[in-house]
């Protein structure tokens, strides 16, 4: 009896440990990931994906502070991320042309909608 409690155990740590590997956790993707999405979907150029890469990776380094600092307050880390976001999607959309400026708003406007519905943001 006990060893098949063990086992049990084992079994679920397990799989815990594997879902967590698999981006279970938080399902963050990498900025280069997300570029690479936004190359797809709105037919940047290298040049363009380039400077968002740079703008992703930094947003990153941020939020990851604004979640250190809020310390699991998750009001305050809304009070940190709506300002980044803003800034974010800003110099995002600089960087494109209008007609892919107005695709990208679209993006944005469906994740948001998602977001709201408890669907997730996705990565993008």
């Amino acid at each position: 009896m006990m060893r098949k409690i063990l086992l049990m155990c084992c079994f679920l740590l397990g799989v815990t440990a594997f879902c967590r590997a698999q981006g279970g956790g938080g399902m963050r993707r990498s900025p280069a990931d997300q570029a690479g999405a936004l190359q797809t979907q709105l037919n940047l150029s290298d040049d363009q994906k380039a400077k968002i890469v740079t703008i992703l990776t930094a947003q990153s380094a941020k939020r990851d502070s604004i979640r250190t600092a809020a310390n699991g307050d998750r009001d305050a880390m809304m009070q940190g991320m709506m300002p980044l976001m803003k800034d974010t999607n800003a110099k995002i959309r600089a960087i494109l042309t209008p007609d892919q400026a107005t695709a990208y708003d679209k993006i944005m406007q469906e994740r948001m909608d998602r977001m709201k519905q408890g669907g997730g943001g996705g990565g993008n």
